[in-house]
Parts: structure tokens; C-alpha cells; sequence
């Protein structure tokens, strides 16, 4: 437990939103691919998944290795960048094109993405600041309201 506090401690700064963004989905990326899909690097700390949207402008296959918070017979995903100002640019893909596919735990799992809003999404938000409190850091920093998708298996 000590351990799990400190990493969110240290997840929570701004000194980490601006390198991890950076270091942690390439580390993820090459341990995923040589593992041949088995393994994520940040799942030891937080359930992982590979997503594979569709470019909202280039429309090419795109790979982003994200945290996620199981739920039932689907996912959540945070759009929460770190806590850094702008949406990722997977949710604009999920918002133009919510067909996708995600690796989870070595398989490939074709999903549909609703982005949760109202009381849905204020429900949602209080489960996953129970699951990951510095979701609450990276909001107090931003103006815009971070993104919550659902992904359920099609």
C-alpha cells in the first residue's frame, strides 16, 4: 500500500504530467509488441489496455496504450492527458469514429466507446477517484472537463 501511495503521490505532480506523456505509452508500445501483446508495462499498477481507434482526420489505424478501470462486461477510459490542458487525441478519434478494438490481457476485443456524460458520467467520476485519486489532481489543474468513454464489447 505504501508503495501504490507513493506512485500516486508522484503521479499526481505536474513534474510527471509533463514527462510521462512522453516516456511511459513509448515503454508501453515496445514492452506490448515484444511481449507479443501479453504484457503492459503501467498494468502493474493500473489495468491497461491497448486501444486501436481510427484517425478522426487521417483515418488510419491508431495505437495508444491507456490505463482503464474494468467495469462489469466493459471498460472506462479518462481522457485526463496527465492533467495537461488539451483532450488526447484518441477521444477525438472515439468521437468521430467510436467503432475500435483494444488489447486486453493478449486479446483482441472489437468495442464500441459512448462518451458518458451528466449523471452517468458524474457516477463513473466517482468511481474511478476511488480507483485512481489523482484523476482529482489532473482535474483541479484544467479548465476543460476531463472525458470518461465507456467501452463495451461488440
Amino acid at each position: 500500500m505504501i508503495g501504490e501511495r507513493l506512485v500516486q503521490r508522484v503521479s499526481a505532480t505536474r513534474g510527471f504530467a509533463k514527462v510521462a506523456p512522453h516516456v511511459i505509452p513509448a515503454l508501453d508500445r515496445a514492452v506490448h509488441r515484444l511481449s507479443r501483446g501479453r504484457v503492459l508495462l503501467s498494468a502493474q499498477m493500473l489495468p491497461g489496455v491497448i486501444l486501436t481507434s481510427t484517425g478522426a482526420r487521417s483515418g488510419q489505424p491508431r495505437r495508444t496504450p491507456l490505463a482503464c478501470m474494468p467495469e462489469g462486461d466493459g471498460w472506462l477510459l479518462v481522457g485526463s492527458n496527465f492533467g495537461r490542458t488539451g483532450h488526447p487525441a484518441w477521444t477525438y478519434n472515439l468521437l468521430r469514429r467510436p467503432a475500435a478494438e483494444i488489447s486486453w490481457k493478449g486479446r483482441d476485443v472489437p468495442v464500441t466507446a459512448r462518451l458518458l456524460e451528466g449523471a452517468e458520467r458524474a457516477d463513473a467520476w466517482r468511481r474511478l477517484l476511488e480507483f485512481w485519486p489523482p484523476y482529482a489532481a489532473y482535474q483541479e489543474r484544467i479548465d476543460r472537463e476531463i472525458r470518461i468513454f465507456r467501452l463495451t464489447r461488440t
